[in-house]
């Protein structure tokens, strides 16, 4: 695990003006009546986009270089920085989503820029810019927010762990819904990671969903990933128990080769579709049976990839995720 690289990154305001500049050298519109989800052709019953997040693949980029580099390398949607949106007027936010449009781009999803695994004074200091955020969010046409589950604790029993993230994460739902915004939550599955301190915690589907059903909103579900799909022993069948309104966001990873299941580690992924140890012809073809109609990026937190400058790395994930995205069937 690689907390750091989970928790929300801020950025710096860009000024609107490069926008301007983008959109004066765009090419031709979207034509009208197509499709919300994604400008590009699509395999008959994909729904889902293939997204870029900048930072979950190495790539140091504000928001305008992130949609720059998406429009550049064929992703159909993007990763959002909820603080660069709170930096601009109001009037730019709502010029967002056109201008996305024309780059043949949606939104993907936002980080929940809220700390909520620390102290309760850290806590309450984040949750009190969450309005002004969620705010941003909602004005630029931002409608998903998702967050990882620590799956273990030091100090705090699985009682006591899963009363406080219910309180705590319940007020940053509550505080989302009011804005428009549908909220996920990601399991952490290695057993690496979970029998790693003294009290386990979630770190399963089915654990996610108490959790879910405690929060008791109907804007929570889940942000799922196919690398701890796979080291939660999880199955397709257990994938078809949700819809597509239970999944906010969806990660897409591959798992070295020659390593038990149980001796996985989280830092140590693949692509999508470098080994095939990850069956995500299963996997993707399980979201197509469900109708997800939202973001798939890859976060493979892999060193090589880390090592490439912005540009190869960019084209590196690109190819990743469209060979992976080749294993969806046509038909579900």
């Amino acid at each position: 695990m690689l907390p750091n690289r989970r928790l929300f990154l801020g950025t710096a305001a860009v000024s609107m003006a490069s926008f301007v500049q983008s959109r004066s050298q765009r090419g031709v519109a979207m034509a009208a009546g197509m499709p919300q989800s994604s400008a590009a052709a699509q395999p008959a019953g994909r729904k889902f986009t293939m997204d870029l997040r900048c930072g979950a693949v190495g790539i140091s980029a504000d928001q305008n270089a992130a949609i720059a580099l998406a429009q550049e390398f064929g992703f159909e949607s993007v990763g959002v920085e909820a603080a660069f949106l709170a930096s601009l007027s109001e009037s730019q936010r709502h010029e967002l989503p056109t201008m996305l449009q024309e780059k043949r781009l949606v939104w993907g999803a936002a980080g929940l820029p809220v700390e909520f695994r620390k102290d309760e004074d850290t806590f309450r200091r984040d949750v009190l810019q969450l309005p002004r955020l969620a705010q941003a969010l909602q004005q630029a046409g931002v409608t998903r927010v998702g967050t990882w589950i620590s799956p273990m604790h030091d100090e705090l029993t699985y009682g006591a762990n899963f009363r406080q993230h219910a309180r705590r994460l319940g007020e940053c739902v509550r505080i989302l819904a009011d804005h428009g915004q549908r909220f996920g939550m990601e399991y952490v599955g290695p057993k690496t990671l979970w029998a790693s301190k003294r009290h386990s915690f979630i770190h399963t589907m089915a654990e996610t969903k108490d959790l879910i059903a405690e929060i008791g909103m109907s804007n929570v579900g889940f942000v799922l990933d196919s690398w701890h799909w796979y080291t939660a022993h999880e199955t397709v069948e257990d994938l078809l128990t949700l819809k597509n309104s239970d999944v906010v966001a969806c990660d897409l990873n591959d798992a070295p080769q020659g390593i038990d299941v149980d001796q996985q580690i989280d830092s140590q992924r693949e692509l999508p579709s470098a080994t095939g140890v990850i069956d995500l012809a299963a996997f993707l073809g399980a979201l197509v049976r469900m109708g997800y109609d939202g973001p798939v990026r890859a976060e493979p937190f892999n060193a090589p990839l880390n090592a490439l400058n912005d540009r190869d790395a960019a084209t590196a994930t690109a190819a990743a995720m469209q060979k992976a995205f080749s294993l969806v069937p046509p038909r579900a």
